[in-house]
């Protein structure tokens, strides 16, 4: 980075560069965009996270490019709030957080068409008893029955928070997080 910005605006310039990538969502694009990256102790933990290490709690440069490439397939178009991010600086650590939106058209037929796929998977399954499949199959389809009602056009708020370490003349993203906002039963239960 350039002497000429105060590292505010370095890190808000690094904040921009990833959202180019994600805006441009090119799998080629995947080692230049990992460049925005810390080489060692990188976490992303994305939406789906549970347990560091496992799904999309990711440990390391090298296992963060499957949430990176899987964003850029399938998760819509993500636009962060790069102006209006809230940036700190304390020595070489910088942590940001900020708004954002993830959009996504999803036409209601191939709503329909992906919910019996996942019904289908639901019936296959031996883990869960028939009240239990049931029961997450009617919870599932009256979301998807409300959802599609209110419109093919999804617009889903995000927060995105991360940690980023001046490594030689460059911010780089050491620890970042994505996650959603929730109002009602988070989708994921711990049961004793």
């Amino acid at each position: 980075m350039t002497d000429m910005f105060s590292p505010i605006e370095q890190v808000r310039q690094v904040l921009q560069r990833f959202q180019d990538y994600y805006t441009r969502r090119d799998p080629a694009l995947l080692e230049p965009f990992q460049e925005l990256l810390a080489d060692e102790d990188l976490e992303v933990i994305g939406t789906n996270a549970i347990q560091p290490g496992k799904d999309e709690w990711h440990l390391g440069k090298e296992s963060a490019r499957d949430i990176f490439l899987g964003d850029w397939h399938g998760w819509g178009d993500v636009r962060l709030d790069v102006a209006g991010a809230r940036i700190r600086i304390n020595g070489k650590t910088a942590w940001l957080s900020t708004t954002a939106t993830v959009s996504k058209t999803i036409p209601a037929e191939q709503n329909y068409a992906d919910f019996l796929e996942f019904i289908q998977k639901q019936l296959d399954s031996s883990t869960s008893t028939a009240e239990e499949k049931l029961l997450y199959i009617l919870r599932g389809g009256s979301n998807t029955l409300y959802e599609l009602r209110r419109g093919e056009r999804f617009v889903w708020p995000l927060r995105f928070t991360a940690v980023l370490a001046l490594q030689g003349a460059d911010w780089k993203f050491q620890h970042m997080q994505f996650s959603f906002p929730t109002t009602y039963f988070p989708d994921v239960r711990i049961l004793e």
